[in-house]
């Protein structure tokens, strides 16, 4: 029997381990709103790692101080041709602005060319030019008023006027409202939409047939006679709104794949809260894309259905399916009546394969991780504006440093658009299942390696047998191309592989019609051989125009035969699309 002085010599020592967790995770919270929420453990980690083997090279040191002379009499001479959109302006020739320009083309260089030191981790390596990059291009002389000519010939040219209207724009973005009638703190108030969801985006006609307490299940109006016999299902990321494939009616995935004659059928996942925290990655495969595949089979009576999934909802989908293939594939089991077979799999900017993250990857680490955990404990969840501040980093120039220097410095008004309005619309993850999918997948790589596991099995692409059609877009930062292409080296079946123009949101987004597009494609069949991402850029064929088309007509090839279209049965509407779901928006 415990004795009462050993049980309060335990509950002591617990409620110092709680104080001593709780003094430590308000320590490290305080150090990552310094440095934008990330590891500063992880940063200095990594500078020092370069101090040390820079300092200890001087032959490196030499060698960089002689091309750094070489370029810098370069630059002053205007050598080398201007291609750096900042600086594209006839005035940045002229003195002094073109010293300042060529001065910092040269110290940048310099810098940039400083962080290559050989001895490095390769992960420090990559976190040091990542981040020495982010601090050059804010010390570009474009985002400064005195040194950039075309914010000054701007404020000669109004009077000042564009200096009046910036400052205008600034507080505005800063001090947007003091509080409202109720005295309720401005960074609480949730300003409207610039494009109403339900109104000006999301308006492709339907119903939600399904909901769960993860999703909703949208099923879109035919607007064809007939249709193809098996449906489509999208699964889209839960990290953004699913809207970004039914933005205005122009340029509506969702629209244009109706129009074509697919009855198709959309995710709509829940915004989460606090309470919500315990969810995990295996609730998002099994109450998310597994229940809206069971849906779709009782809602159309299909044994059969294709699936279409976007970014994360793409990792998810693929995971799924090499379940459902591992099932199939073992006579002696008995298949769920309720899960459709899957007839095909469209991945689009969809990682399988995490060892080449691309500039995602320098977010994670143990140091990093650690980090999101402390403040996920904290509020039960990421944040939306935390994914979305994360995202706009990694491409600071443009995102940040241009669109301030244009909108507070010259004044000028933003061009509204529906995917800059999506943009801002922004969700959040529960806390168990991001902690998961960064630790499984982005840490270990999981999926990749085959140790991944879901229902309590492990689980292997390889599993998939079902015809694939996987897209990459050439400018992604979020999944890179060459990563996405990887899906190559963990399944053997047929496969359909294409590379479109544009990054990870505007490639994706690219209907028939829409200027300057263009992709590759290639086709590989069971049993084939490895071929490099660069030889396959020479070997795949060019085509101009939208990679939607080619899309539509390989899902056609899959989907059966045309049958005469049915309206939605009135008796499992639920409520008209777009639903509850992705109305739910937070000020955090």
């Amino acid at each position: 029997m415990t004795s009462p002085t050993l049980e309060n010599q335990a509950s002591s020592e617990a409620a110092l381990r709680e104080a001593a967790q709780h003094l430590d995770q308000t320590l490290h919270s305080l150090w990552a709103k310094s440095s934008m929420g990330l590891s500063p453990i992880a940063m200095t980690l990594a500078y020092m790692d370069w101090a040390m083997h820079l300092g200890s090279s001087p032959g490196q040191q030499m060698l960089q101080a002689q091309q750094s002379w070489t370029d810098f009499q370069q630059h002053l001479q205007g050598a080398s041709e201007e291609k750096d959109p900042r600086f594209l302006d006839a005035s940045w020739q002229q003195w002094p602005f073109s010293a300042f320009k060529e001065s910092y083309k040269a110290q940048a260089n310099h810098w940039l060319r400083s962080t290559q030191v050989e001895g490095m981790s390769e992960h420090h390596r990559h976190m040091v030019g990542f981040f020495t990059r982010q601090w050059l291009d804010a010390l570009s002389p474009s985002n400064w008023p005195l040194s950039n000519p075309e914010v000054l010939h701007k404020a000669i040219e109004t009077q000042g006027e564009s200096l009046q209207k910036g400052l205008k724009h600034y507080l505005a973005d800063v001090h947007p409202v003091a509080s409202d009638a109720h005295g309720q703190d401005a960074a609480q108030i949730l300003q409207p939409l610039p494009f109403a969801v339900g109104k000006d985006v999301a308006t492709t006609p339907g119903k939600v047939v399904f909901r769960n307490r993860l999703i909703e299940l949208i099923q879109y109006a035919p607007t064809t006679d007939k249709v193809h016999a098996e449906p489509l299902l999208i699964v889209p990321s839960c990290i953004m709104k699913y809207y970004i494939l039914d933005l205005s009616p122009h340029n509506s995935m969702v629209r244009f794949l109706v129009d074509q004659g697919h009855t198709v059928f959309m995710i709509s996942w829940r915004n989460p809260q606090a309470s919500d925290r315990d969810l995990g990655m295996d609730d998002y495969l099994r109450l998310g894309v597994m229940d809206a595949m069971a849906a779709v089979k009782s809602q159309t009576g299909q044994a059969r259905l294709h699936a279409l999934g976007y970014c994360l909802g793409g990792t998810f989908l693929s995971i799924v399916a090499a379940a459902l293939g591992r099932k199939s594939s073992r006579r002696s089991s008995r298949s769920d009546p309720a899960m459709p077979e899957l007839g095909s799999v469209t991945l689009l900017a969809a990682q399988t394969d995490f060892s080449e993250p691309g500039e995602l990857g320098l977010f994670i680490d143990d140091d990093q991780l650690q980090t999101l955990r402390e403040d996920m404990a904290q509020k039960g969840y990421l944040s939306g504006k935390q994914m979305a501040g994360a995202f706009q980093f990694l491409n600071a120039r443009d995102l940040i440093w241009s669109r301030s220097t244009h909108r507070y410095w010259m004044g000028e008004e933003e061009v509204g658009m529906d995917m800059m309005s999506w943009n801002a619309d922004v969700t959040r993850l529960p806390e168990r299942m991001h902690s998961e999918y960064l630790d499984s997948l982005f840490l270990h790589d999981a999926l990749a390696k085959g140790h991944y596991r879901f229902a309590g099995e492990g689980l292997a692409l390889m599993d998939i047998k079902t015809p694939m059609l996987v897209v990459g877009t050439v400018r992604d930062h979020v999944s890179p191309w060459r990563s996405v292409y990887k899906i190559h080296l963990t399944t053997d079946t047929d496969t359909t592989f294409i590379l479109a123009a544009g990054g990870h949101n505007a490639g994706i987004i690219s209907e028939p019609g829409h200027p300057k597009r263009s992709y590759q494609m290639h086709h590989v069949s069971p049993g084939h051989t490895w071929i490099e991402p660069e030889a396959w850029v020479k070997k795949a064929s060019l085509h101009e125009g939208s990679w939607w088309v080619p899309m539509q007509n390989w899902l056609a090839k899959h989907s059966g035969s045309l049958i005469k279209a049915r309206p939605i049965p009135a008796a499992t509407v639920l409520c008209d699309a777009p639903g509850t779901y992705v109305k739910v928006r937070y000020a955090d």
